[in-house]
């Protein structure tokens, strides 16, 4: 009979906690993602796994591989006294953005389940003597944004990228990471053309990890009114008609690259305030290993010949960049 108050102030809470998120997370696309009138043409390419390893038939947690395509060990095991993740997200954000605002959205999301769980479960005897399972919870996952404007210009750029899309193993980790590098070193030799920049790391329970990434990168390929150039999950597509692809006009003023990337490991990246700030963020997300690559997005734009994307355009698409 004691515990009825603790769980009726549980109930309350849940239900105060899943009517706020709806009219926050209205407010934040609202602010956050405001859209361009005329989208440019664009290209991206991709890939990930998210896959958590199965519950063990007997004995206790070990630490085992990822399952699915992406590889690599994680060791950081399971569990902890109340049965959810309890992960308070870390900020990185530059000015905020909308990747702080969907950390903390995963975050609530999480706290909401929690409490649905806790007390759904609570006064529920255990089937046959023994304790119900409890899901496997991973570790906390980074979650790591960097855009850059640059000028016109840089249209070796566009073609790299391209050549990239054409040849990239995007079905495995190890081609990702190559992806990763390549992307990262391409923009590291173009320093002078750098204009805008923005650079966003949170941290996400690893069950709210995938639809986190998912919406983030919904957000930025929504930005383009077409993507001409996909390599994705080892698909590749790209625009029947050759002429249609191509570098920026001489009447654009800038390109965009969009890098998201989730890591098992924790990473924080430096807020880009110049151009040195920025370049050691661009040696850092290159640098990340296969093992602990989960997921990788880069989204180019524009993409298509007579593509413009100006200085309003940007600005519009991308509120969250600063000028270096």
């Amino acid at each position: 009979m004691a515990q009825l108050p603790n769980r009726s102030a549980l109930i309350q809470l849940r239900r105060w906690l899943s009517g706020l998120m709806v009219p926050v997370l209205m407010i934040g696309l609202l602010v956050f993602h405001p859209l361009p009138s005329e989208a440019a043409r664009g290209g991206r390419i991709g890939g990930g796994s998210f896959r958590a390893p199965s519950m063990p038939r007997s004995g206790g947690y070990r630490g085992g591989g990822m399952g699915g395509r992406m590889g690599g060990g994680y060791n950081r095991g399971y569990g902890g006294g109340i049965g959810f993740p309890f992960i308070i997200p870390f900020f990185g954000f530059g000015g905020g953005g909308l990747l702080g605002f969907m950390v903390l959205m995963a975050f609530v999301g999480v706290l909401v389940n929690a409490f649905r769980g806790a007390g759904a479960g609570a006064g529920s005897p255990a089937m046959g003597g023994y304790e119900r399972p409890r899901e496997i919870s991973m570790g906390p996952v980074s979650l790591l944004q960097l855009q850059i404007g640059l000028l016109a210009s840089a249209k070796d750029l566009q073609s790299d990228l391209r050549q990239l899309a054409s040849s990239a193993d995007t079905s495995s980790s190890s081609g990702l990471q190559r992806v990763l590098q390549d992307t990262t070193l391409a923009l590291l030799r173009q320093p002078d053309l750098w204009v805008y920049a923005n650079v966003e790391s949170g941290s996400v329970p690893f069950n709210a990890a995938e639809s986190t990434f998912n919406r983030l990168s919904m957000t930025e390929r929504s930005k383009l009114r077409e993507e001409l150039t996909t390599n994705v999950g080892g698909v590749r597509s790209a625009s029947t008609e050759l002429t249609t692809r191509g570098d920026a006009d001489a009447t654009s003023e800038f390109i965009v690259v969009t890098v998201l990337v989730a890591s098992r490991s924790v990473v924080k990246l430096k807020q880009a305030d110049d151009g040195e700030q920025l370049r050691e963020s661009l040696r850092i997300l290159g640098s990340t290993a296969s093992s602990d690559l989960m997921a990788l997005e880069v989204i180019w734009q524009p993409d298509g010949v007579g593509d413009v994307l100006s200085a309003d355009e940007l600005v519009t698409a991308y509120p969250n960049l600063q000028h270096l």
